[in-house]
């Protein structure tokens, strides 16, 4: 349960008392995909995240909101996190495996292992032993997030050997059980003092930790169970997918170290490849625009790029060197909008300014001059 500056649990999800159950879940779906730790890296944010997570089991379940709307914190106290979170079906509220983008799963682990991951698990179907995760880095050019698609990513991973099943043991053969702690790895010495019992666990020392011993081990792994392999990863990119956002694959990263256990995920970090063109702010893309002297006094008609071919713009008589000028639309989208708005193209005004002239134009130059030192002294 959250600490002793606890917020009210309707105020935390911003709802009214009398909310009804699916305005308590469209509003817990909205704020963790706001918070959560796989998209927001700003500070705080994982807490923020625990605080909607614990605000929404209370207030889910019919009898905890009824303890609490009678008796306050006071009246849910003592619950543990399987007690709070165990019986809530995150894959119905976000969808299998990760929140649902327009019928592809692209990323934020709001299903599946969740309870697991932010909670400390305790759940009965999050116990399993589960591989580590893989973490990679994704450099995505614009044209790519302006339209998303597929990207493929290449990782070394371990994986469960083929040969011996994840076992260790030649094919053919089974592992042995330490009869020492009957397979557990561990061993337990108990002790009593008055009328308390003690009980101290330690790694067995025969199997250390194993639980078992491979008398003949897989050739093909060395009686490790697992193997190292090069794998090619299709990822799908969600059109406007932001910089250092978080893509979970499912079950593509590390083996579980226990046979019978799941694989960890793979985690594709975002990262917007350089372009010499245009500077990425958000869903904005910059672009800096050098005219001549007279054109920013005359007003001209230049041709900019933009993601989708060149665009005409018209500069207006008296720009002023570092005005900026928006091109609506012409940005990235803005990842998850349900409008599918998109931002702006910048177009930063820079002033060219010659090192040589002509003849001619030094004349003009210096009549210009002579004109504006004139007016100056008039005025």
């Amino acid at each position: 349960m959250a600490g002793t500056q606890q917020r009210d649990y309707y105020e935390v999800l911003g709802i009214p008392r009398d909310a009804d159950e699916k305005k308590i879940k469209d509003a817990f779906r909205t704020l963790a995909l706001k918070y959560h730790p796989d998209r927001n890296k700003e500070p705080g944010a994982e807490e923020k995240f625990k605080e909607i997570a614990e605000a929404y089991a209370i207030l889910s379940d019919p009898k905890k909101r009824s303890a609490y709307d009678h008796g306050g914190f006071s009246g849910v106290q003592g619950y543990s996190n399987e007690d709070l979170y165990g019986d809530i079906n995150f894959e119905d509220i976000f969808g299998r495996g990760g929140f649902n983008f327009g019928g592809d799963n692209f990323g934020f682990n709001l299903g599946g292992d969740i309870f697991e991951r932010y909670f400390g698990g305790g759940g009965v179907s999050y116990r399993e032993e589960r591989g580590e995760d893989l973490h990679v880095k994704l450099k995505i050019p614009l044209e790519h997030i302006l339209k998303g698609g597929e990207e493929v990513v290449r990782v070394a991973r371990l994986k469960l050997c083929t040969e011996c099943g994840g076992s260790g043991a030649e094919p053919g053969t089974k592992p042995r059980i330490c009869s020492t702690c009957s397979g557990t790895g561990q061993k337990k010495i108990t002790s009593r003092k008055g009328s308390m019992m003690f009980q101290q666990i330690t790694t067995c020392p025969d199997c250390r930790g194993s639980g078992q011993f491979i008398d003949k081990p897989c050739r093909k792994c060395g009686g490790q169970g697992e193997v190292e392999a090069q794998e090619t990863i299709s990822v799908k990119i969600p059109p406007g997918v932001e910089d250092g956002m978080i893509l979970r694959v499912s079950g593509m990263g590390m083996a579980a170290k226990t046979h019978g256990g799941r694989s960890g995920d793979l985690l594709v970090i975002i990262e917007t490849l350089t372009d010499s063109r245009f500077e990425r702010r958000g869903e904005h893309i910059w672009y800096t625009v050098t005219i001549d002297v007279a054109d920013a006094v005359m007003g001209t008609k230049v041709k900019v790029p933009s993601l989708e071919g060149a665009v005409s713009v018209n500069i207006v008589p008296g720009t002023q060197p570092g005005s900026v000028l928006r091109i609506k639309g012409k940005g990235l989208p803005v990842f998850n909008s349900r409008f599918k708005s998109r931002g702006d193209l910048m177009l930063r005004i820079q002033l060219h300014v010659p090192e040589k002239l002509s003849s001619e134009e030094r004349k003009l130059y210096e009549r210009l001059q002579m004109i504006s030192k004139n007016r100056s002294g008039n005025s």
